[in-house]
């Protein structure tokens, strides 16, 4: 298939109103007594104090796995959890500078809710609604107390589960992103998923992050153009964005996927699904984006790598926490303009490769010694291979999984598609004013070779 097909599938209206009512809500603690203590948080825990929201939609099962059934499983498991992720029932606080978690025992959300809707009558869940975050955070103390809690009084998690009229349900959560990234947040679904089932975790989650603390001294040892002072009166990529942007979805088949590969072929080292994916993104936005850049102006692309395997000796697999950092490709306006296609590819390689033990260990350092964050003309994030829709609960898998989208201009968000028999394409959000939205979708196709063309 090319890229035909792709345009003429049009954004769907997106619902407004998703006619919810919060039946209860309450505060749950761990099952079994937990040790009080104030738990290391890394460089890279620092800067991701904010929440992320995702939403699981589950169609409806069997009648032992009725939505009170489901309710009563998940509130017990939660509970039991919470004895292995005690963190998570804690507070963030300030100490010496820096933000810890307070193990106190203070508890997680958990709260309740219906919808007046089938789960039917909500549109393609492909495509993010914002509204969908009423799913996650309805029921929870800041929206019903609005946003002026304390960080001691905020919980760092929160539960929801909503029932649909056709008796599917979704559950919520929201978490403040210093306690997970992806691949640990993941890992804890696998666990509630086997507590929900009756059985022991799948595996023990490791808490302990001082193994990413900062050397002593501290040692930047490489140049990092990835990362700016936020002293520099540089706006950061996850500041609200103008209220003129628009948000529009782009799906990329496994057959538009294998052509980008062809494109790069055999002149790309390293052209995975995910490095021509991106770089096909970067050049559309590149060229969209107005006025031009000079010809010899430099455009830089981030993402993020997991560095569990990559430090010297790697962290254990079962690293409850963040252990990604933010990798870069670069590449002249000219070089995206009109430079081949392969060499954008191996640029968007070019980062994960550089991400080694002492490159990883220089980020973790330079965050020691600078106020700063990560800053480039586009951010990439993938929830794409994460695999939270593949996590098997009691009463099953979910019909899809994402997060609430919060579009900002220069981030584009990747997630699964559930289009096609193998479902091997990916989605990707894109946020821009509407006549770069319209130019990109026009370039995203245009350039977008057909299956068997030369490359």
């Amino acid at each position: 298939m090319g890229g035909g097909e792709l345009r003429r599938r049009e954004l769907p209206p997106l619902l407004d109103d998703l006619k919810l009512r919060i039946l209860r809500s309450s505060t749950l603690y761990p099952s079994e007594p937990t040790k009080r203590r104030l738990m290391f948080l890394s460089n890279i825990d620092q800067v991701l104090n904010f929440s992320v929201d995702t939403v699981h939609f589950f169609a409806a099962g069997e009648p032992e796995f009725g939505f009170e059934a489901v309710e009563e499983i998940l509130r017990s498991a939660v509970e039991r959890l919470l004895v292995a992720y005690d963190f998570l029932a804690g507070r963030l606080r300030v100490e010496e500078g820096r933000l810890v978690i307070d193990c106190n025992r203070a508890g997680v959300g958990f709260a309740v809710a219906e919808s007046g809707l089938r789960i039917d009558e909500l549109g393609e869940l492909e495509y993010p609604n914002p509204i969908f975050r009423q799913l996650a955070t309805a029921g929870s103390p800041e929206m019903e107390k609005g946003f002026g809690l304390k960080m001691d009084d905020h919980p760092l998690c929160s539960f929801q589960v909503t029932s649909f009229k056709c008796g599917g349900f979704a559950m919520g959560i929201s978490n403040n992103h210093a306690t997970f990234d992806g691949i640990s947040f993941k890992a804890f679904l696998q666990n509630l998923a086997a507590l929900a089932g009756g059985g022991n975790l799948a595996t023990v989650p490791f808490t302990d992050r001082r193994l990413l603390s900062v050397r002593s001294p501290p040692r930047v040892t490489f140049p990092h153009p990835e990362l700016v002072e936020a002293s520099a009166a540089l706006s950061s990529m996850l500041d609200p964005s103008p209220a003129d942007l628009h948000f529009r979805l782009f799906r990329f088949s496994a057959a538009d996927i294998a052509a980008l590969k062809l494109l790069a072929h055999p002149h790309a080292s390293r052209p995975t699904s995910f490095n021509v994916v991106v770089a096909h993104i970067w050049r559309c936005k590149s060229l969209c984006s107005t006025p031009a850049a000079e010809p010899e102006k430099t455009s830089t692309v981030l993402y993020a790598v997991d560095i569990r395997g990559r430090l010297r000796p790697p962290l254990p697999h079962e690293y409850a926490g963040n252990a990604v950092l933010t990798a870069y490709g670069e590449a002249t306006a000219a070089e995206l303009a009109a430079g081949p296609f392969w060499r954008l590819v191996e640029a968007v390689a070019k980062g994960a490769e550089r991400m080694q033990d002492e490159y990883a260990r220089s980020v973790i350092d330079w965050g020691s010694l600078h106020n700063g964050y990560p800053k480039g003309d586009i951010f990439v994030s993938s929830w794409w291979r994460l695999g939270f829709a593949g996590v098997e609960y009691p009463w099953g898998k979910p019909l899809y999984t994402c997060p609430v989208a919060h579009p900002r201009r220069d981030i584009v968000l990747l997630f699964p598609s559930i289009v096609g028999e193998d479902n091997a394409g990916v989605n990707a959000l894109v946020a821009l004013p509407r006549e770069d939205l319209d130019r990109f979708g026009k370039l995203l196709y245009s350039l977008l070779p057909q299956c068997g063309s030369d490359a």
